[in-house]
């Protein structure tokens, strides 16, 4: 195979994913792009990685989940997916534990079975649509939700002044009449901030009063969205991986270019609330995260139509 693609948000390097195959015996050659891999001596082992990488622990939880013996992942990533990923592996007649802590153990099946399983909610969805009714000065009710898996984020939503109450698969949010400024963000690998909301809380801050300061610790090069808010009237100074964000009283509506998935979700929230039309280019970057956008925008109120290339 190829080298993988995705959103340019910086270096995007799949060592852990080649490392923790190799640690199950996997040959791996890279050469000139292309990756060639043998796994037909493949074998459970232990794993560690470096860093918590989401991918790379999911594709050794699948890889190790038919291997005879127990495979050990150490530093693996705890985010909801992987607890997730986890139950499903299972509900097929896998054997894996420990998911949602530092250490996964995967006892190895001779065979899996079909079955019907409901994935979880998209946390980062459900977030995105938070952050857009805490811009516009909204109320909403998102329901079939996990409200223990959106804690960082309500969190900041309440530091900027929403009212944010939540049920057993419900959460509620009703905006101020202007958003406070939060005074810092940092993201980090789960249990942190997720990384995935960071552009649409930078959006938010854009408009809140005072002013807050965001870091990201996950990608170096999370902040293209900037620019582009910069443009409709934000006022955001970026010195590395941090910017400051001193919120304006409104956002104008503006020609501006997704240039990853969640920053052009950004760009949707800013233009939501900015005074005026605004046009998207590139959503078929935003499209990669969200199904129907502009349809649930609607049926929330907004005023959003898609254009295609070359229509008015």
């Amino acid at each position: 195979m190829t080298y993988p693609g995705g959103c340019e948000i910086g270096i995007r390097p799949i060592d852990l994913h080649l490392k923790g195959l190799r640690a199950l015996g996997v040959s791996i050659v890279e050469d000139g792009g292309v990756i060639y891999c043998d796994g037909r001596n493949m074998r459970a082992g232990d794993v560690y990685f470096d860093y918590p990488s989401v991918g790379a622990t999911e594709n050794v939880m699948m890889a190790a989940a038919l291997l005879p013996g127990v495979t050990t992942v150490h530093n693996a990533a705890r985010e909801p997916e992987i607890v997730d990923l986890q139950d499903f592996i299972n509900a097929m007649g896998g054997r894996v534990r420990g998911a949602g802590t530092q250490l996964i153990e995967i006892e190895g099946v001779d065979a899996l079975h079909g079955t019907e399983y409901t994935p979880i909610p998209d946390r980062i969805a459900a977030g995105t649509l938070l952050c857009a009714a805490a811009m516009t000065g909204g109320e909403i009710e998102l329901n079939n939700v996990r409200p223990w898996d959106l804690i960082p984020v309500c969190d900041k939503l309440r530091e900027m002044g929403c009212r944010v109450t939540d049920g057993r698969s419900a959460v509620a949010l009703k905006a101020p009449e202007r958003l406070k400024a939060f005074s810092q963000l940092q993201t980090n690998p789960h249990p942190g901030f997720p990384t995935d909301m960071q552009a649409q809380m930078l959006a938010a801050a854009c408009v809140a009063e005072g002013t807050s300061v965001i870091v990201e610790n996950v990608f170096e090069n999370r902040l293209t969205h900037v620019a582009d808010l910069c443009r409709m009237g934000a006022d955001i100074r970026v010195n590395g991986r941090t910017a400051v964000v001193t919120g304006v009283r409104h956002l104008s509506g503006m020609t501006v270019s997704a240039r990853d998935l969640r920053g052009g979700a950004a760009l949707v929230l800013a233009a939501l609330a900015a005074k005026g039309e605004s046009t998207i280019e590139h959503i078929e970057l935003v499209d990669r995260g969200y199904e129907r956008f502009e349809n649930t925008l609607n049926a929330l109120g907004a005023k959003v139509r898609r254009m295609e290339i070359g229509a008015s």
